[in-house]
């Protein structure tokens, strides 16, 4: 989730839908609610990290946060878009394109409503996903926002938290933040997050609980908006912010031939789409065992 967070146009929500911790990943974030305080203001300490599966959220925000501080300090994950960008979206795109096939194949028959919401969420998403950035201050309220609606972003499939920080021209000034560690940026933006994910989450849980089937097949329609954005072979535009390119507009073409690059490409996304494809299948063949 962490790595997909570094790249605009990949969301970390469509990751955690792929790894099948998407649901439980929202309940454990809705579980900070009163009766988790309650349990901690009393002292039953063990039972409120029970009550909000802090074990689970720890490690993955441990892994996210690892991912990030790796993909920005070590392996320059931005960079690696901006020299071979072909090739980190084409696995990304493989990724999606197989969960996308998984989520609506498990909803079997799809009826006219549903179609409905698809087309909602696809048409929802395209409007996102081809916003243009704009310019925004540098303050840390609005840096408390934009972390307050990055997150939603993030935890929403199929819309990438990154590309929204894009979108609010944030994403340099952000990730830069965290490589150089200054914390009078830092301290705002993660309390955003703290706000964006509490509130967000609770959100998407009440769907998932009232509407279900609308809600993912909603979801399945921005994945397939978002693919847009991804596709490997696009016209992509770059502006120089503090001394790095940064991408700011893309448009999908076809390769022009089918050389090594495009095949290298064309390798990476049915790598991708394997991968989870394989995952789903030994999910499947764990979950009838265990019946």
């Amino acid at each position: 989730m962490g790595a997909a967070d570094v790249v605009p146009g990949v969301s970390g929500g469509t990751m955690a839908f792929i790894l099948g911790i998407y649901q439980r990943l929202l309940a454990a974030i809705r579980a900070f609610d009163l009766a988790a305080l309650k349990l901690a203001a009393t002292g039953r300490f063990a039972e409120a990290a029970r009550y909000v599966d802090l074990v689970f959220l720890v490690t993955l925000f441990g892994g996210i946060a690892l991912a990030l501080a790796v993909f920005t300090r070590v392996i320059a994950l931005p960079q690696l878009i901006v020299s071979h960008p072909q090739y980190v979206y084409a696995l990304f795109f493989g990724l999606i394109g197989a969960s996308t096939v998984v989520l609506l194949r498990g909803l079997g028959r799809i009826n006219a409503m549903e179609w409905v919401a698809l087309l909602g969420g696809a048409v929802a998403g395209g409007l996102i996903v081809t916003l243009v950035p704009t310019q925004t201050p540098e303050t840390s309220w609005f840096v408390f926002i934009a972390g307050a609606i990055a997150i939603s972003a993030m935890i929403l499939p199929g819309i990438s938290g990154s590309f929204i920080l894009l979108v609010l021209q944030k994403y340099a000034y952000i990730f830069d933040a965290i490589g150089r560690l200054e914390l009078s940026i830092l301290i705002p933006f993660a309390l955003g997050c703290m706000t964006g994910l509490i509130a967000f989450s609770r959100v998407l849980t009440w769907l998932m609980a009232h509407y279900y089937r609308y809600t993912l097949v909603a979801i399945c329609g921005i994945l397939v908006a978002s693919m847009w954005k991804i596709w490997p072979f696009q016209e992509r535009t770059y502006v120089t912010v503090r001394g790095k390119e940064r991408l700011i507009d893309s448009s999908p073409v076809w390769p022009p031939e089918l050389g090594l690059e495009a095949c290298g490409a064309i390798a990476l996304v049915v790598m991708g789409f394997a991968t989870v494809w394989l995952l789903h299948v030994y999910a499947n063949k764990r979950a009838l065992a265990a019946a």
